[in-house]
């Protein structure tokens, strides 16, 4: 078989099975772990860490439950991953100063550091992926993606987007679709 016949032709017709939404999905998400994956490899419990992270120093979840739902991360992992995070220096639970009962999770002066840092390097490596769109283009599609993610990230809470996630890119679709099912 020809090169031609066998690389997908980068068209905006919508023709063929290179052009579908899922193919379009799939060679993204693939990219953005062989990407990004690299940099976060040495990132305790590495890309759901990183995100847990940026979500405590970012975000406002009164508590680690209400972390864990906002991420769809098991409770039970989210308690694993908050105590290396702790041990890394990274966090730190509070007493939260609305409910005494919960502890509030919080970035440390190092977390915050270190997350900037790789806020920085991720950024660029998105970039580096994204560099067939323009700069406006690529925010558009930042934008247009987290709300997509935002109407959709409710439909199966009791499905780790990370355990889906790591189905799909060893090839396990079964596994993926029982775990959304």
């Amino acid at each position: 078989m020809s090169k031609a016949a066998t690389k997908p032709h980068a068209t905006s017709t919508g023709v063929g099975n290179h052009e579908g939404f899922g193919w379009g999905l799939g060679v993204l998400l693939r990219a953005y772990h062989a990407t990004v994956g690299p940099l976060l490899s040495d990132f305790p419990h590495g890309a759901r860490g990183y995100q847990t992270l940026a979500t405590v120093a970012h975000g406002e979840q009164p508590n680690q439950l209400a972390l864990a739902t906002y991420l769809g991360i098991d409770r039970t992992v989210m308690t694993y991953l908050i105590d290396d995070l702790v041990t890394a220096g990274l966090v730190e639970r509070r007493l939260n100063p609305a409910d005494r009962r919960q502890r509030k999770v919080v970035a440390t002066r190092h977390g915050i550091e270190v997350l900037a840092d790789l806020e920085r390097r991720v950024r660029h490596a998105e970039d580096h992926l994204l560099d067939g769109l323009r700069a406006a283009e690529r925010q558009t599609f930042r934008d247009l993606l987290r709300k997509v993610a935002c109407h959709v990230r409710d439909i199966d809470v009791t499905a780790d987007p990370c355990d889906v996630a790591s189905d799909v890119l060893a090839g396990d679709t079964h596994a993926a679709r029982s775990r959304r099912a």
